[in-house]
């Protein structure tokens, strides 16, 4: 079996026994340098968190130990993420992401965040969530003070 394939299967039977547990049906193994470094599960069902989706804290828990920056990290998703947590994962700048069914697979039961892809690919004025721009020119100045804080690093 290919390393992909591996790391992938691993995922699967977390989702799986995340269901036995009575979660939803995803997990992630997180790897660095061929050696996994996290594993988690969604646990929504248990803290009521609306972002515990397994990906989001296997960045967490990776970053707790690595820091905010996780390049050179591979993320193995028994779901294909959706689009919180692949922002997370370019944010963090995770390096590749493989994932083992599409949103067409989980659309029949449920599981697909497609509706959320196509929201998401529209102009902010054309989405269903109603985004409002109040300028607020003070920013700049925390920006800059940001940036002089920073500019040393």
């Amino acid at each position: 079996m290919n390393t992909d394939q591996h790391y992938l299967a691993r995922a699967v039977e977390l989702a799986q026994g995340n269901v036995s547990a009575g979660g939803r049906p995803f997990g992630a193994v997180l790897i660095k340098d061929g050696k996994v470094l996290v594993e988690a599960v969604n646990e929504i069902h248990l803290s009521q968190d609306p972002t515990a989706h397994a990906e989001l804290l296997t960045l967490r828990r990776a970053s707790e130990r690595l820091g905010a920056r996780l390049d050179g990290c591979v993320i193995y998703a028994s779901g294909q993420p959706c689009p919180m947590c692949l922002a997370a994962m370019y944010l963090s700048g995770i390096s590749r992401v493989v994932y083992g069914a599409a949103n067409e697979v989980g659309e029949p039961f449920g599981l697909s965040t497609a509706d959320l892809y196509r929201q998401l690919a529209l102009p902010l004025n054309e989405q269903t969530l109603k985004v409002q721009h109040l300028p607020q020119p003070a920013m700049a100045e925390v920006y800059r003070d940001w940036q002089a804080r920073h500019a040393s690093r």
